[in-house]
Parts: structure tokens; C-alpha cells; sequence
């Protein structure tokens, strides 16, 4: 991670300000924290948070210039044959192939393996649904330096997993709406090069996450109306210390130009481990 210079100035280029919710950083002084007060993210996420307005730009212009390696994220299209999200049986005998085989493809890796996801409607978590969330407000990112190599030695025998961490290996998270267009409550996705490691606050909730404070550096992208055959692969983790992206930070955010009768979003996510190294018969 770096704060490298941005490639995409705001000035001129196609953008909104959207405010985001970062975790209060403890070092602000007093005169500081009285210009935010502490707003409770909905989704309950942990730490005192303040919001912050930041420009956030469109990244459907520069598509091609986006990379897992460089940005960390990408948006690819990508039909999938299931009739219903809610329906968890349906989605990991349907969808969790149809993820395994994009990453596949996307990364060219030597093995995926789709571990988890979660529906997110808040119109849905409200009425109480059971196993459906609200979108995350707050700015964070699903892994760490330690919570990465753990999710591998959890989801895999432990010869394997002691293998497979001698290689390359990295955590993506494939984010689809399950409706579309998106105008509510769209993800923002902030710019691998421009996260710095002392942004990254870790917090333990069932695994330990990142949660990050404010810095003027962070470069923010969102993609307007995503459709349903439209999916961002979000990389959360890379053991890779080379310079390519590690962490992706990203957070739902209120579009200020969305019509005000929007639906609610609704989305899904699905979690995957993504392999590197020797071919899939080493292992067996």
C-alpha cells in the first residue's frame, strides 16, 4: 500500500460528494471532533464513527484502467442462471460454482473456493427477514494481516492449509445486486495505492476486520445503476508483499443524485478463497 499521487483528480472528472462513515480516529483534538458528530452505523458495526463528505467517482469511464493488482477491484459482467437469492440452498448449489469459475477466470488461479455469502436489503433486515442484513455503512475491509491466513487454516483440512499458505493466496468478495439498477445505497470502493497501513484500524467481531480512519488521500470510486448481470470482485486480502493491492476499503454510501423514490438496494456478496502455486494435484 501507498499513498502514490492520484491518477483521477476530481477536478474535471466525473464525480459526486457522497459522505461516508469512518471510524472516529482517537488522536483527533477537540477542536476537530466538533466538526463530526458521532453517528451510529445502522448495520452495527464497532467504534466510534463520524462522516465525512468526499468526492466519489464514477468508474465506469475508466474501467479499463482498473486492476485487482492495482486498484483492487474490478467490474465485470456476468450472467448467472439463479432464480432466486433469498433461497440459500438455491445459491450455494448454483451460485457458488458460477462465483468459483469467474474468479477462476478472472484471476487465474489454480484453485477458488467460495466459502460464504450474505443478502443485504434493509427494507428486508427491517421486516425482520431472517438471514438478511443491511448494507454496511461504515469504511471498512472484511480482512487482515491476521484474520486472512486464519480463514484458510478454519476452511481447510490442516495439511492443506499449512500447504496452500506456503503460496500465494488471496480473499475476494463478489458483489452482485440482486435487483437493478442500483440507485440506493450503492458501494464505494476506495483505491488500494492510496490506503495507507496506518488507516487500518483492526477490530475483532467474529473474525477480525479493518476498520479505517480518514485520510485525505483515499481516492473513491462507485459504479452508478449496477445491474444484475453486473459483478464487482472487491479483493480483501493478498499475501503478496510485492506491491500490488492488499486491502480494498469500501462502504455503502447515500447518492445524492438518486431519485428519492428509489427502492432499496438489494445485493449479495459472496466470500472467496483464491489460491496460487503448484496445480491442484499437488494437493490430493
Amino acid at each position: 500500500m501507498s499513498s502514490a499521487t492520484d491518477s483521477y483528480p476530481a477536478e474535471g472528472f466525473d464525480h459526486i460528494d457522497g459522505s461516508l462513515l469512518y471510524l472516529a480516529d482517537p488522536a483527533e483534538t477537540p477542536a476537530t471532533t466538533k466538526l463530526y458528530e458521532p453517528t451510529p452505523d445502522p448495520s452495527g458495526w464497532p467504534g466510534r464513527s463520524r462522516r465525512y463528505t468526499v468526492p466519489i467517482r464514477n468508474g465506469r469511464p475508466v474501467l479499463k484502467e482498473l486492476s485487482l493488482d492495482k486498484q483492487g477491484f474490478v467490474l465485470v459482467h456476468n450472467q448467472t442462471a439463479v432464480s432466486n437469492f433469498y433461497d440459500e440452498p438455491e445459491v450455494r448449489a448454483v451460485y457458488y460454482p458460477e462465483v468459483e469459475r469467474l474468479v477462476q477466470q478472472a484471476t487465474g488461479a489454480t484453485k477458488v473456493l467460495v466459502f460464504a455469502h450474505d443478502v443485504r436489503s434493509a427494507l428486508k433486515a427491517r421486516e425482520g427477514e431472517k438471514e438478511v442484513r443491511e448494507p454496511v455503512a461504515a469504511v471498512h475491509n472484511d480482512y487482515t494481516i491476521k484474520s486472512g491466513p486464519q480463514h484458510v487454516r478454519e476452511l481447510l483440512a490442516p495439511d492443506e492449509a499449512e500447504e496452500r499458505l506456503k503460496n500465494r493466496f488471496a480473499e475476494i468478495n463478489v458483489w452482485r445486486p440482486i435487483r437493478g439498477p442500483v440507485q440506493s445505497t450503492p458501494l464505494a470502493l476506495c483505491d488500494s495505492r492510496s490506503i495507507a497501513q496506518k488507516d487500518l484500524v483492526p477490530t475483532d467481531l467474529k473474525h477480525e476486520v479493518y476498520m479505517v480512519t480518514f485520510n485525505s488521500k483515499h481516492r473513491w470510486f462507485y459504479f452508478p445503476n449496477m445491474e444484475t448481470n453486473e459483478v464487482l470482485l472487491i479483493k480483501g486480502f493478498d499475501s503478496a508483499e510485492d506491491g500490488r493491492a492488499r486491502f480494498t476499503a469500501h462502504a455503502a454510501f447515500e447518492d445524492p443524485t438518486a431519485p428519492s423514490l428509489a427502492p432499496a438496494r438489494e445485493s449479495i456478496e459472496a466470500r472467496a478463497l483464491v489460491f496460487y502455486g503448484p496445480p491442484e494435484h499437488f494437493y490430493r
